[in-house]
């Protein structure tokens, strides 16, 4: 649940950053949230998550 949050607060972050600095516009934006939101009710889902987690664990696994 932590890293789901954590990611959904940065990619927000980093999409105000993009609206703002008008790399991109509004309209582009609601259609990459829409997209978002739908692709998260698909069977795809279990999938891109597992796969978002790994990338965690492996970044967490790195001793600096």
């Amino acid at each position: 649940m932590a890293i789901s949050l954590s990611a959904v607060v940065l990619l927000a972050v980093v999409l105000v950053v993009l609206i703002r600095g008008g790399s991109i516009k509004a309209g582009p934006a609601i259609v990459a949230i829409l997209f978002g939101f739908f692709l998260a009710s698909t069977g795809m889902a279990p999938s891109i998550q597992r796969f978002l987690n790994s990338i965690a664990d492996t970044i967490n696994q790195i001793k600096f």
